[in-house]
């Protein structure tokens, strides 16, 4: 219950839009033909001590997909995939990146969940995250934390 409390706290804060302001966001590619970026990236500042989420897209401007396979930070102990169907999130092992399409995580949708946080970031401060795809080579994002409550002016 207070996990679900926590995200709800989270989810709040809405999804990135693109005056997020990720950076190190260029493009990956693979022998696959997908052309991969981030944008709309953000941390809301975590009301836990030992979790917090993330929200960015990934957009894919090339002819095949690609899959999400993991997301590693030096911030938290793990960071999970999540989706969320109807009312309950549940956490993935992968998501795709369609050719030609984009690859949301948004507040209410798909996530991303930093647990076991080894020191709790504030507003202002940026965390590192290393995106890992089933065929393209990995993208670093450095995700800027938002306040708690931070809502963007245009959404995904």
């Amino acid at each position: 219950m207070a996990a679900g409390m926590v995200f709800g706290a989270l989810a709040l804060a809405g999804c990135g839009g693109p005056d997020s302001g990720a950076s190190g966001t260029s493009g990956a590619s693979g022998s696959s033909g997908a052309e991969l970026s981030v944008s709309s990236a953000y941390m809301p500042q975590p009301v836990s001590a030992s979790m917090a989420a993330g929200f960015l897209t990934i957009a894919n401007t090339g002819a095949a997909k690609d899959e999400l396979t993991s997301v590693t930070s030096d911030i938290a102990g793990s960071v999970t995939v999540h989706e969320t169907v109807g009312t309950s999130m549940q956490e993935v092992t992968s998501l795709d990146v369609p050719a030609h399409g984009r690859l949301v995580f948004e507040s209410g949708g798909n996530h991303l969940m930093f647990e076991k946080l080894k020191h709790r970031p504030t507003q202002g401060q940026k965390v590192a995250v290393v995106l890992h795809f089933a065929e393209s080579g990995p993208v670093t994002v450095e995700i800027p934390v938002k306040s708690a409550t931070y809502n963007p002016k245009t959404g995904h």
